[in-house]
């Protein structure tokens, strides 16, 4: 071990050497030769495979066919989408009329060619959202990612003329957020400079920028603490009222909300820190809570209730006034999200992990609702609604139904379905079937299984969890994964383990910080369950998370290697000691923990799993994967993790980066169907020992 590589690594349980510590540096030449070598010889061993070709050409197929859903909103009369297919790599940004999107073919309109612009400046833009301009809509405020992360840079874009604003607004790239005001204001959650970002590298300052002046000279309103996750702002509207809020967000899980009044306060709205599920409508404000709270006047606020207040009346006096009960608590009954249109508030609904939503009014100072007409048993979402006007539309997918569109432009009284996915795979000898499993401490975990109706004996089985930061893993068609894995005969499981949001607040913080142990017992507790029923062996059951789900499948090789025969690990946190260290680490110590605690650092000790990989175990094979434009989590996380098994002589450990797409992998469709065909060869490989 040379000196420029063993490096000293300060930590907080004590001063230690990491001999990987080289490869944090994202960009660096010694890291990078690194990362180009392990790139090498993951695609020779898994594109060089005789199934590789086929696979990635059905992935790409699938991934840019031309019958893909055009998921879009509808906004002043169009309905706006963002497409991708195989000539339009980077996509365009379009609209039709409301009218046009119903038909079978719509007469799209292009607004951006992605494609043409990044030809025509030489950058890969990748198109990061647009904030339009209140009444007509026709200008917007254009976010443009050079590579893909999730920094962006902004621009004054007409939307009539297609064109950008010649001095127009305009910011370089960063983690800065932009919204309108009016016309010649923009309210910029900066990031600019070092002083005006938090630890975790997001904005801290709330300004308001005035057109024709500099960015630099732009008025700060607002300001959060350094410590704090971000700060924001953003204008709200309620029919014909606007409402400046400003938020101080503490963490993933806490906020203070200010409403900044016309005389220039800014006033902090007197709610709990974890409020959740707000939504402003007909001067109410509607709320949920993530722990219990009692209001001023008594009211009991439980999690996966929603309440709400009169906000004039608030604005008035100051006073909260007395709290309403929106929706009460029900067993195993959660709250997906909330939307609202220019008259009723939908709320989606989880039962179960099965998807549901209510329409509510609000008429002579109650509130009533009833269930909106949509199939049951599967995933139902709220695909748009139209806050200044009347439409809204559903999302509705299972595991072997594809996904459809359901439209209505009077607030769900009918309902048409104007858009359905043609089936990607032959789904006819296959079941979906919900199970439970027996955690540790006796808590039942359910998941889903995917097979065919007759198996008969294990199978190879792909098993995936997330179980982080309140996000539920819901049912959902996938075309991919049906032609690359279902239909040969594999069976697919995923998993609703604790820390997720399948079942609420309570769920998510059954495995926060110090529980974090729990979600990894969920998790091999339906490991084994999956083999106690025969649909698997351990050598035939493999597993793939991303993100924190990454984190995931990586404590799951290092507590439990002998119930697995294959380890995908997607983008993943993975030194737990150091991962505050990596920007924007800071930003997740809410879910985990702060390493800089003796107390904290002992339970991320415990179970984080760069320090947990060992030269006598007997690892399966594993599959590292991040990217080099990842700006939300680190991609040192996986190299050092993949350097430090090769190191510890598991052989069996393969290493893939790319090198542009971010967290979420946007942008050019090709290396995602890439990476999926590379990781079904390796599990096919892998689980039915074909190596």
């Amino acid at each position: 071990m040379t000196k420029s590589i063993a490096q000293k690594q300060q930590g907080p349980v004590g001063e230690t050497e990491d001999p990987f510590l080289w490869l944090e540096d994202r960009t660096g030449k010694e890291a990078l030769d690194w990362v180009h070598r392990q790139n090498a010889v993951t695609t020779g061993e898994l594109q060089g495979d005789p199934s590789y070709q086929d696979a990635f050409q059905t992935a790409l197929d699938l991934m840019t066919a031309e019958d893909n859903i055009a998921v879009g909103s509808a906004l002043s009369g169009h309905v706006y989408n963002f497409w991708q297919d195989k000539t339009n790599v980077l996509g365009l940004w379009r609209r039709t009329t409301v009218a046009s999107y119903k038909t079978e073919k719509p007469d799209w309109e292009t607004i951006i060619d992605f494609d043409n612009l990044s030809a025509k400046e030489g950058v890969k833009w990748v198109f990061s959202g647009a904030s339009r301009l209140y009444p007509d809509f026709s200008r917007c405020l254009l976010s443009l990612s050079p590579d893909g992360g999730d920094a962006s840079e902004m621009r004054e874009f007409d939307i009539d003329t297609k064109s950008f604003v010649e001095g127009g607004f305009r910011a370089p790239a960063s983690k800065s957020g932009f919204t309108w005001l009016d016309k010649d204001t923009v309210i910029v959650s900066a990031a600019f400079e070092e002083d005006e970002k938090t630890q975790s590298g997001y904005p801290r300052v709330v300004k308001l920028w005035q057109r024709g002046t500099r960015l630099e000279d732009a008025t700060p309103i607002f300001e959060a603490q350094k410590q704090d996750l971000a700060a924001g702002g953003s204008l709200e509207f309620d029919g014909d009222k606007r409402h400046l809020f400003l938020t101080r967000t503490l963490d993933f899980f806490a906020s203070h909300s200010f409403l900044r009044l016309p005389f220039g306060e800014n006033r902090r709205f007197p709610l709990p820190d974890d409020v959740t599920d707000t939504a402003l409508f007909r001067d109410q404000f509607v709320f949920g809570v993530r722990s219990p709270w009692t209001a001023p006047d008594g009211t009991l606020c439980q999690p996966d209730g929603l309440y709400s207040l009169d906000f004039a009346r608030w604005i008035e006096t100051d006073a909260l006034g007395s709290i309403d009960t929106v929706l009460e608590p029900a067993h195993r009954v959660s709250i997906a999200g909330i939307a609202r249109t220019q008259d009723r508030l939908f709320i989606n609904l989880m039962d179960n992990v099965r998807g549901k939503v209510v329409v509510c009014e609000r008429d002579d100072g109650r509130w009533s609702m009833k269930p909106v007409a949509l199939p049951e048993n599967g995933n139902v979402g709220i695909a748009h609604a139209e806050h200044f006007g009347s439409s809204v539309s559903f999302s509705f997918t299972d595991f072997l139904t594809p996904s459809s569109i359901i439209w209505s432009d009077d607030d769900a009284a009918t309902l048409t379905t104007v858009k359905s996915q043609p089936a990607r795979f032959d789904a006819s000898s296959l079941v979906s079937e919900q199970f439970e499993a027996r955690s540790k401490d006796g808590t039942m975990i359910p998941y889903f299984v995917v097979r065919q109706r007759d198996q008969d004996g294990p199978v190879p089985t792909l098993l995936y969890g997330y179980g982080g930061f309140e996000v539920p893993l819901l049912p959902g068609y996938a075309g991919v994964r049906g032609r690359l894995w279902l239909e040969k005969g594999n069976a697919y499981v995923q998993a609703n383990i604790r820390g997720g949001g399948e079942f609420g607040p309570n769920w998510h913080q059954a495995a926060l910080k110090a529980n974090r142990q729990k979600a990894f017992d969920d998790f091999a507790a339906v490991a084994q369950d999956i083999v106690k029923r025969g649909i698997a062996t351990p050598a035939t059951l493999g597993i793939q998370g991303g993100s924190n789900g990454g984190l995931l499948t990586g404590v799951s090789l290092t507590q439990h290697p002998e119930l697995f025969g294959a380890v995908i690990i997607d983008v993943p946190l993975l030194d737990m000691l150091r991962y505050t260290e990596l920007p924007p680490g800071a930003s997740w110590m809410a879910e985990y923990g702060d390493p800089a605690k003796p107390e904290d650092a002992a339970w991320l000790a415990a179970y984080s799993p760069y320090q947990h990989v060992k030269t006598d175990a007997v690892y399966p094979p594993v599959l590292l994967t991040t990217s080099t434009a990842d700006d939300r989590v680190h991609p040192g996380h996986a190299r050092k993790m993949a350097g430090r098994l090769q190191a510890a002589g598991h052989a069996k450990t393969l290493f893939f980066e790319e090198t542009e797409g971010g967290h979420g992998g946007r942008g050019d469709r090709r290396p995602q169907a890439a990476q999926a065909a590379m990781k079904y060869v390796f599990l096919q490989r892998a689980l039915t020992s074909i190596a």
